[in-house]
């Protein structure tokens, strides 16, 4: 029945399959990476188990047609975390030097579109240990008095790890346990899971006075060794103690050295010392050598906390701070306040007036004010106060109150701030009071309320102030979610003007400029609005589109604005293949649909089809819809995980493909008359091409081709085009790689090559000496020694792989390698063994089949061997073996008496039945070059007729 198929398939190379081809899609995720361990847990899921540090790959194989997109996500663990999204196929997820916060649950999401996505997930378990820590803590209590003192200590054992540590105590070389000693308890806190073990040692002895080891272990989970930490608790353990060179507040002046000494008071074992500052690191150029902190040429950023901290694991850190403050003073602000009590706004006589004055300064309750009046300090009297620290301003302000103002208190009122003795300049601030003096408006100059501006140009929004004395403005977005500066926070300027350099679109908007509270009028803020109008060019749809559709049929092509500043058309204009169209064919842009232009075309020709591009244009710029309008077939869709695609002929370096595919949309365009097939294999430039005729082809039919001859193990590119009364369509193209079989206990009837890096399947035995090695005449070793071994394999290719042993040193006379196929279920009475060899070399040894028997345990068998040199020629040998249960067959070499005895197979193939009468095979002799003999090789076959041959061998 299997050749009847096989001879169909060869008079009729094209096989068609009904409705229902896409399915959806499939997903399973298998690991590569430096796993541990992959088992299943209590509910039936797969966890990962991984050593931190270590590489985690993880691959999600799919199925389904068409291709579908593989994204990874990742939850639980840390926070969600999306690794990557990607349309790749086959997708492998890898993390390098995997941490333990990227431990969780890993999603494979395959979807193409045909049914419900398939989900996959797997639970990765990051493993750690870390170095444990120690901790002593003492309790001391009086008890009858002053006479006697009880003393009892703890030893805590903290460490993180995943899976819980197991603790171990030992005082010495001693292991200590709970109930061995009535002075020691051995106990896990409440609430630390599994993260603290605690030794306690009740009413001290002397012989408690010891060396004691906290062993943490994870049992070598994923190889991870034990940790250790040890304390030695003598009778002057304590605490650290400390105390600094200098006040707890350091007041300094700018440019000045500053060391601060951190001294041990106490502490046994001795305490280490360490600096720090908040917020942020150490100054640049600060210099912390054990307790001795020094900061050169300190400045006023150079303020804040600096923190000495001692520990030395027994009792708390000891831990001093210095609050550093560098004198410092800037922005001297000022403001008026007219009579607060009449809610008045504007100065009069006979009303009362305040002025205010403040500095920023460190520190701030330091500073000093001083007022002149015209000059001359001003004289305290019950019309003239001055106050400090007014709640209704910040705090260290220095307010003068002038009650019932009189004409005489006009004049020139100038605060100056400092501080006293300290290499600070002053910092001081005018303020003007006369008749003049009012508060301020603020407009917008005429023609001004509006700005429009082009994007990627400058804009200035003005607003004008008029008072004395005039305050800055503050500028701002109206609308709250549009930030002006990337900080958000509103820009101060001194002349109106806010100035923007290269606006952009999302600068549009209305703008706030309204008149600061300090440096002016402490009232009510004047505000005016600023129209900001950004324009640009159009944005429309569709950008790009490809248009498909029968000979004689009509199409019509729409291009729309989506977006732009002014928000019209001002003119369409439609290209063919970049030629100008007149106005006819061009549906012109209707007064009640301006956001869109139109192009029909009456039928799609030969003539018609190419790029359309249609150029929509406003008052600023222009953009273009670009429309290919064509009767060409879509490309085919390759099949995807096609079910054993490769078939490998026996007796022969040639494999077959069956060729797999759907159509996209094949009714969009006219009938499909045909596809051309090329086969080109790859680094050549030759290619094969064939025509391959189709009746009507529906949406979802999987066709089908068989490619035969192709060469093992190499690869080869296959474009396939479809063809319509038009002509050529888009063409798929895809790689062939050739897959090597991997023998399974249900195939009996396979050829080996050892093209894969699997090896079909085949294991390296642990119990022989050393092990056989793939290679090819690229990969050999260039110094391997001369007159051994064969320089290709069976094909005569370079490319082809073979497997072999390496008799150098370091073997030795009689050292076996051994290799195991895969396990075979016995269906049958009698197989056959057949395979090639070369035993090259005068130092040749062994090479034997031995017959693994598994029904009643293992028990190795000879079926074959053969010794001693056979030259430079590729022999084939048929080895019968008739095994009682499941068995594996194992290619044993034997290093012989020197190192000119390498031996190398090929070609394996295990089938059912007997042997051939035929020891060998004459054309399958293959005489290496070099050696005086001709050198054959199968010539390649192509088409039906290969196609026919494969059905009579099968």
């Amino acid at each position: 029945m299997e050749v009847t198929c096989l001879l169909l398939l060869a008079l009729i190379p094209l096989h068609c399959q009904g409705q229902g081809v896409y399915a959806p899609a499939q997903a399973q995720i298998v690991h590569a990476g430096q796993a541990c361990v992959v088992k299943e847990d209590n509910i039936s899921e797969r966890v990962y188990t991984i050593r931190e540090g270590d590489t985690l790959v993880l691959q999600c194989l799919v199925t389904g047609h068409p291709r579908p997109q593989v994204r990874w996500t990742k939850t639980a663990g840390s926070a969600s975390d999306k690794f990557q999204e990607t349309s790749v196929f086959n997708e492998t997820l890898r993390i390098e030097r995997i941490a333990r916060t990227q431990g969780g649950r890993y999603y494979c999401k395959a979807e193409n579109g045909v049914g419900v996505p398939a989900i996959k997930s797997i639970r990765v378990d990051v493993q750690y240990l870390d170095e444990p820590v120690l901790t002593v803590h003492q309790t001391v209590s009086d008890v009858r008095g002053n006479f006697y003192q009880e003393k009892t200590v703890f030893l805590r054992c903290t460490v993180n790890s995943n899976p819980p540590a197991r603790f171990i105590w030992k005082r010495g070389l001693d292991t200590l346990s709970h109930s061995q000693d009535n002075g020691v308890d051995i106990y896990e806190p409440l609430y630390t899971q599994g993260e603290t073990k605690v030794l306690k040692l009740k009413n001290l002895r002397p012989q408690d006075y010891a060396s004691y080891t906290c062993q943490v272990s994870v049992r070598n989970v994923c190889g991870i060794p034990d940790k250790a930490v040890t304390f030695w608790l003598t009778n002057t353990t304590a605490p650290p103690a400390l105390k600094l060179s200098v006040n707890e507040t350091l007041v300094v002046n700018p440019g000045e050295n500053v060391t601060v000494q951190c001294l041990l008071t106490g502490g046994d074992p001795l305490p280490q010392l360490q600096w720090s500052h908040g917020p942020g690191p150490l100054p640049l150029g600060a210099l912390a050598q054990g307790g001795t902190l020094s900061i050169p040429s300190v400045q006023a950023q150079d303020s804040g906390y600096y923190n000495c901290t001692a520990t030395n694991n027994v009792g708390n850190p000891a831990k001093k701070t210095v609050n550093l403050l560098v004198r410092s003073m800037k922005n001297a602000t000022f403001q008026i306040t007219p009579d607060v009590i009449k809610e008045s706004e504007n100065i009069q006589l006979g009303q009362d007036l305040k002025l205010s004055c403040h500095v920023d300064a460190v520190p701030q309750e330091k500073v000093t004010y001083q007022w002149f009046k015209n000059g001359k300090p001003a004289r305290m009297s019950k019309r003239l106060l001055v106050t400090r620290n007014d709640p209704e301003l910040p705090a260290v302000t220095s307010s003068l109150e002038l009650i019932d103002l009189h004409f005489s208190d006009y004049g020139t009122y100038l605060c100056v701030a400092s501080f006293p003795g300290a290499p600070v300049p002053d910092l001081s601030v005018e303020v003007n009071i006369s008749s003049e003096t009012v508060p301020p408006t603020i407009s917008v100059p005429k023609g001004k309320a509006v700005v429009t501006v082009r994007e990627g140009s400058p804009a200035e929004l003005q607003c004008e102030v008029r008072g004395k004395p005039r305050p800055p403005v503050l500028w701002s977005r109206v609308d709250k979610d549009a930030a002006l500066l990337p900080s958000g926070l509103p820009l101060e300027t001194s002349d109106g003007k806010l100035r923007l350099e290269r606006v952009s679109r999302d600068m549009s908007g209305t703008y706030r400029c309204q008149t600061a509270r300090y440096n002016g009028f402490n009232v009510r803020p004047r505000e005016a609005q600023v129209q900001l109008n950004v324009q640009f060019p159009p944005e429309v749809e569709p950008s790009s589109q490809d248009v498909r559709q029968a000979l004689g049929r009509p199409v019509l092509l729409r291009c729309s604005l989506l977006r732009g500043s002014p928000q019209r058309i001002s003119s369409a204009v439609w290209r063919f293949k970049g030629q100008l169209l007149p106005l006819p064919p061009a549906v012109p842009v209707a007064a009640e649909a301006p956001d869109h232009s139109e192009l029909r075309l009456d039928a799609v020709t030969r003539d018609s089809s190419g790029s359309y591009e249609c150029s929509i244009s406003n008052d600023v710029g222009s953009a273009a819809c670009l429309f290919q309008v064509s009767a060409k077939a879509y490309s085919p869709e390759f099949y995807f995980d096609t079910p054993n695609p490769t078939r490998s002929h026996k007796l022969s370096k040639n494999y077959s493909y069956v060729l797999q595919w759907t159509q996209r949309e094949p009714d969009a365009v006219d009938p499909l008359l045909n596809y051309r097939l090329s086969v080109r294999q790859l680094n050549q430039q030759n290619a094969m091409v064939k025509a391959i005729p189709v009746r009507r082809v529906e949406k979802g039919q999987l066709l089908e081709y068989i490619l035969t001859d192709l060469r093992v193990p190499h690869s080869y590119e296959v474009r396939l085009t479809p063809y319509t009364t038009f002509g050529a369509g888009d063409t798929a193209s895809r790689i062939i790689h050739y897959t090597e079989p991997i023998n399974s206990p249900n195939l009996s009837d396979n050829t080996c090559h050892f093209e894969d890096e699997k090896i079909c399947g085949y294991t390296q035995d642990l119990t022989d000496n050393f092990d056989w090695t793939r290679q090819n005449a690229l990969t050999q070793n260039p110094k391997r020694s001369p007159n051994t071994g064969p320089p290709t394999d069976i094909s005569g290719t370079p490319e082809g792989y073979y497997m072999f042993i390496e008799t150098s040193r370091p073997r030795e006379l009689g050292d076996r390698a051994r290799l195991v196929s895969p396990l075979y279920n016995a269906s049958a009475k009698f197989y056959c063994v057949s395979f090639f060899y070369h035993m090259y070399g005068k130092h040749i040894g062994s090479l034997n089949l031995l017959v693994r028997s598994r029904n009643k345990g293992p028990l190795d068998t000879h079926a074959w061997s053969l010794s001693g040199n056979k030259g430079n020629v590729w022999q084939q040998a048929h080895v019968p073996i008739n095994p009682s249960g499941p068995f594996q067959i194992i290619f044993e070499g034997v290093r012989g008496s020197g190192y000119l005895g390498d031996i190398a197979i090929d070609d394996v193939t295990l089938k059912k039945g007997e042997c051939p009468r035929k020891q060998m095979d004459p054309n399958k002799v293959v005489v290496m070059p070099g050696s005086g003999a001709p050198w054959q090789s199968r010539p390649q076959l192509w088409g039906p007729m290969a196609i026919f041959l494969l059905a009579l061998q099968r």
